[in-house]
């Protein structure tokens, strides 16, 4: 008999020493964990989910990778495939190193009595039919697309999507108005029922975000420019509405345009309102469309500059199929497109306390900076929580400066990070600050009185910038109080407090109240940092599966595909991954259809090599 195998049983009884030992451990670490929730709930009331959960993050205090290496010298199963029930993968491994060792099976028994092997992944799959629905007969995981403004007219739109096997819709409740939203809902149900395929809505609250002021607008001149179709063959109208006086897209849609009330009325479907460009080119706006709102969309043939206050010309189709004169009329005042300024790396800029306008910086003959550049902030609060030293993003990342001073003006910021092109400053940009512990009041006045509407219509609300079980506590009362118990929460995990806190969300909620996460790539990856999302990401999916929690794996998946028609590797390896969340959400855009497809396919294929962490070994297909 070699050495090698005289040594086995020796090395085998050392192991299973220390495997009882880290069980010990994990037990004790465990209970003194769930000691900390007693106002919460009594212990006798915790379920097998939240111990798991408090078992598993005892567990992954250790480092198990020697562990873990000599167990695969051994020939037993690791330890890295347990996250769903984690005592139950110890024992079984325990029980196997004992029965080769001949010896007595220690006393070792799951922390619930009757638990069985595959518990916990029964479990987390039931918690996900109660969020997102029944899953599709390909996949396990669930598609959700965000719904765009287009689908509270378009019910067409909405029947397709779920004739692409959508199984969730999301309504930003950021964008539009409770009158677009109920057109929204009532065509996800129409369609549903048609269909026979039951689609579940997430009404996501807008939440606080911090974001960049109004600029400076030019002359009140704007350009309607109209593109070639795929062909080239002619022109393809471009949108334009028409709106009320006093209507606030006038500000932030350039291509709508106010009229005065008596003419808003008089409106109907196939008029034409004829004008004299800035250029003194005749053109016109054909209504196309009354909008759920109100306002009219209409089409515009041709390129136009269409100055403020224009005089214009209302005719409509007669018996005889001409357009005849019905009144004179002129366009409401309006402003030009915001003023432009590319800022590069080293240049200056100042947020501003005070909600001015933009301002470009002051230059003098020799083109050297005597002021820099001015920008406000949408909430002015945030500086003073912000220190000397610490970055702010602009954008979703697309220019990063430091805080260089602070004082009675604003924050005094030098840009740091950007492309070799610069970054053009555009208004109403999302700020992340990841250096700065942000005191952000989770629900919002707006966010309070959507409520009322959304317990009525939604299967799910979205809750924005989640970072504490306090924040959970709040929104939790909220739907108490208005009798909406079961009304699951999907927690948006978006900030670097949020990621620390979220084993004890998960926690002090699972046992309370219907819980998913929304692991908000988008934001995390500013606030962590692109290097450290790709390990955290991995991390939270971990913690959610041991809690039996479903996760969408949400923001910029297939997003070049989505908004260009265009796929790409990194993008398409990004989806793929995605097979391990319970749920993956689509943005809107053009060719959200065609990406809804790629998904699916992209999803059904991985299924069947892959379950969460676990290779399935499908035979090769070459």
């Amino acid at each position: 008999m070699n050495t090698q195998f005289k040594s086995q049983p020796a090395m085998l009884s050392e192991l299973l020493d220390d495997l009882l030992a880290l069980r010990s451990a994990t037990l004790e670490s465990a209970a003194h964990r769930l000691a900390q929730l007693g106002k919460h709930f009594d212990a006798e009331q915790i379920s097998f989910s939240v111990q798991n959960l408090a078992c598993y993050l005892a567990f992954r205090e250790h480092d198990l990778r020697p562990l873990q290496d000599r167990l695969a010298h051994a020939g037993l199963s690791s330890l890295g495939r347990g996250e769903s029930n984690i005592m139950a993968n110890l024992d079984q491994v325990i029980r196997l190193l004992s029965m080769a060792l001949q010896s007595p099976t220690p006393a070792v028994m799951y922390p619930y009595q009757g638990q069985l092997f595959d518990t916990g992944i029964q479990r987390l799959q039931h918690n996900a039919q109660q969020l997102f629905g029944a899953h599709h007969d390909d996949r396990l995981v669930r598609i959700m697309v965000t719904l765009p403004s287009e689908a509270a007219s378009d019910s067409q739109l909405v029947e397709r999507l779920l004739g692409n096997h959508v199984e969730c819709v999301r309504i930003n409740c950021a964008h539009d108005d409770q009158q677009a939203w109920q057109n929204m809902v009532d065509h996800v149900r129409a369609a549903a029922e048609k269909r026979g395929q039951p689609c579940r809505i997430l009404m996501d609250l807008a939440g606080k975000k911090i974001r960049t002021g109004h600029l400076l607008q030019a002359r009140s001149t704007r350009l309607i420019k109209t593109l070639r179709n795929k062909h080239d063959l002619q022109k393809k109208p471009e949108v334009v509405i028409l709106t009320r006086q006093d209507s606030p897209l006038v500000m932030t849609n350039q291509n709508a345009f106010p009229v005065s009330s008596k003419l808003y009325r008089e409106l109907q479907i196939g008029d034409r309102i004829y004008f004299a460009d800035s250029r003194g080119k005749k053109r016109y706006f054909e209504v196309i469309e009354k909008l759920p709102d109100g306002d009219w969309k209409c089409h515009c043939p041709r390129n136009s500059y269409v100055e403020s206050g224009t005089e214009i010309t209302l005719k409509r189709l007669d018996d005889k199929g001409k357009y005849k004169k019905v009144e004179d009329d002129h366009l409401g005042e309006f402003e030009g497109p915001p003023i432009m300024v590319r800022l590069h790396r080293e240049d200056a800029l100042v947020l501003t306390r005070e909600p001015k306008l933009f301002s470009p910086p002051e230059m003098d003959e020799q083109d050297n900076e005597l002021l820099p550049a001015r920008i406000s902030c949408s909430d002015p609060d945030i500086i003073d929580q912000l220190s000397i030293g610490q970055k702010l993003w602009f954008d979703d990342g697309k220019m990063g400066c430091l805080v260089e001073r602070i004082d009675d003006e604003g924050a005094h910021l030098r840009v740091t990070d950007v492309g070799s092109k610069g970054y053009k400053l555009r208004p109403d940009k999302g700020l992340n600050f990841p250096d700065t512990v942000l005191n952000l009041q989770s629900l919002t006045d707006k966010d309070m009185e959507d409520l009322d509407f959304v317990v009525k219509h939604a299967d799910m609300i979205g809750y924005s910038f989640v970072q504490t079980s306090e924040d959970m506590d709040l929104l939790i009362e909220q739907l108490h109080q208005r009798n909406a118990d079961q009304l699951p929460i999907i927690a948006k995990i978006e900030t670097k407090l949020a990621v620390e806190n979220l084993p004890h969300i998960l926690l002090s909620c699972v046992d309370r109240h219907p819980l998913g996460i929304m692991i908000a790539r988008g934001d995390l990856a500013i606030e962590l940092g692109s290097i450290r999302m790709a390990e955290i990401q991995e991390e939270m999916l971990w913690i959610c599966e041991a809690a039996h929690v479903p996760v969408i794996w949400a923001t910029q998946v297939l997003e070049s595909l989505t908004k260009k028609g265009l796929t790409s590797r990194p993008e398409i390896t990004d989806a793929a991954m995605s097979v391990r969340a319970e749920c993956v959400m689509l943005n809107k855009g053009p060719y959200i259809e065609d990406a809804i497809n790629v998904l699916a396919n992209i999803l059904s294929q991985m299924e069947a090599h892959q379950h969460k962490k676990i290779s399935r070994l499908r035979k090769l297909h070459w």
